[in-house]
């Protein structure tokens, strides 16, 4: 946990820092809307290895620009991660091979997005995942640092997403490539 906390951090100090540039965003304009449509590779890390192998999502975003490269984000969507089995010991219950369900997870996140030059960014976003499953599901604080290159119609970011909540805590690395338009 220390270090998403170095990280968050590092990367909220780095947007500050950067607000304040004169660089020329070309995928940002002052007071204007974009939305964009992105698909997501998630792969789980730390204890969260132990229980999916990999997870795949669809990311709308909306982006309004407060300043030439500067914007203000608003990203939901669904991830499906792909569990692995459960191995039970024997003289246990069903003891073997038993199936988990998968797990699947409906982010809703604010934050910001800030360019450091005329197409890269770095970026930091906060909200709420709630898990969905058979019989209901958590919700988790999701903490998101990233980085990545936008031009005028594409957009690829590659970010760390921490999940903590009910006592348990797991993260994932995504990689979104999403195609922007303007409102």
């Amino acid at each position: 946990m220390k270090t998403v906390t170095k990280l968050l951090s590092a990367t909220f100090i780095a947007v500050a820092l950067f607000i304040g540039t004169s660089a020329s965003a070309q995928s940002i304009t002052k007071s204007k809307l974009r939305f964009g449509i992105g698909v997501d590779g998630l792969l789980p890390v730390g204890s969260f290895t132990d229980a999916a192998n990999f997870g795949i999502g669809l990311t709308p975003r909306l982006q309004y620009g407060i300043a030439d490269n500067v914007a203000l984000t608003f990203t939901s969507g669904f991830y499906h991660f792909f569990t692995k089995p459960i191995y039970l010991p024997q003289g246990v219950l069903g003891a073997g091979e038993r199936m988990q369900n998968d797990l699947d997870i409906i982010p809703v996140k604010a934050g910001l997005k800030a360019f450091v030059s005329s197409n890269l960014y770095v970026g930091a976003e906060v909200g709420v995942g709630f898990e969905v499953d058979n019989g209901g599901g958590n919700s988790k604080l999701i903490v998101s640092p990233a980085i990545g290159y936008a031009s005028k119609k594409w957009d690829i970011g590659l970010r760390y997403e921490s999940f903590s909540g009910q006592g348990q805590n797991y993260g994932l690395l995504g990689l979104r490539i999403a195609y922007g338009f303007g409102l």
